[in-house]
């Protein structure tokens, strides 16, 4: 990981942590999920960068090494996507591929819808281009759904602050490898659904642990809690969803996400495609909701070929 470049990009009032990587024409921009950050994409940064690409792998404001805004409380996607602008035009970069996974799929066909002529594909892992309207999963999942707990002001921040942010991590690591949704007992909190006993997933260090450890221990949770699970709710003003660049789609088969009500049909029904006509779709039977991190020379594959077949 040494070669990697940790750069700062001061924009839109805040300072950004941007990693960087490769030195190629074409450039790769990597959008994390929670409860990552830039280093989550390290894999597949050394493996595209040696490849002849460029890639960036930003820390969104209030993670990782990034600025915590002044009020995280009120921070929007539509701040994601003005920021992710705002440092691509600071480092004179015109159009990408972006590469994004979790919930940095939504910014990622955002960016892709609302700037068009500054997104050259979309590679998207374990979650695929959703309407934009409010998400219903609570309509269908019992109260101890960890989203509708996450949602609740004050809720998630009480069950985390029991633990330091290392603890909270290794939590969520282990919970969101498995392919059962989390889902808290009236009586429990999400982090009690783990136990201290439970070892960290194979592919998942100690070392890689306390790096994730230590950056949460700098921002916190409170931005990551309002981005993405209390801001879904977000009008963009946007008539047409449909995405005309090229896509892909890694899923993996045992990626909990798969449960969410009606997400397994959306996918392999072809519904998923009717937002983004030029989708192909692989599924990775073992992969789990970190399959990047998990299966990291299968992504690096993947990713290189969807790249390759389109310059």
């Amino acid at each position: 990981m040494e070669q990697i470049q940790h750069n700062f990009v001061t924009v839109r009032g805040l300072k950004f942590h941007v990693a960087e990587l490769g030195i190629g024409s074409t450039v790769v921009l990597f959008l994390h999920g929670f409860p990552e950050i830039w280093y989550s994409w390290r894999h597949q940064m050394i493996a595209l960068a040696g490849a002849g690409f460029r890639t960036l792998a930003p820390d969104y404001r209030g993670y990782g090494l990034s600025d915590i805004p002044p009020e995280p409380e009120k921070t929007t996607f539509a701040d994601i996507i003005a920021d992710l602008v705002a440092i691509l035009d600071h480092l004179g970069v015109t159009k990408v591929f972006v590469v994004a996974k979790d919930f940095g799929v939504r910014p990622a066909y955002l960016l892709t819808l609302l700037h068009p002529h500054r997104v050259s594909g979309v590679i998207t892992v374990g979650a695929p281009h959703m309407p934009l309207g409010p998400r219903k999963y609570g309509e269908s999942l019992p109260e101890g759904f960890y989203i509708l707990r996450w949602r609740e002001p004050g809720r998630a921040e009480a069950d985390f602050g029991r633990f330091d942010a290392k603890t909270v991590v290794r939590n969520i690591y282990i919970l969101f490898s498995k392919s059962e949704i989390p889902i808290a007992a009236e009586n429990q909190e999400v982090m009690d659904l783990v136990d201290a006993s439970v070892p960290l997933p194979p592919w998942f260090t100690e070392e890689d642990l306390a790096t994730y450890g230590a950056l949460y221990e700098k921002s916190g949770f409170k931005t990551a809690l309002q981005v993405p699970y209390r801001s879904y709710d977000e009008d963009f003003g946007i008539s047409n969803p449909m995405v005309k660049v090229p896509a892909l789609l890694i899923m993996g088969c045992k990626d909990y996400f798969f449960k969410f009500p009606g997400i397994e049909e959306y996918i392999k029904s072809g519904k998923a495609k009717e937002l983004v006509p030029n989708l192909d779709i692989i599924y990775l039977p073992e992969g789990t909701h970190f399959v990047q991190e998990q299966s990291p020379e299968l992504v690096n594959g993947l990713i290189l070929d969807f790249l390759k077949s389109r310059l």
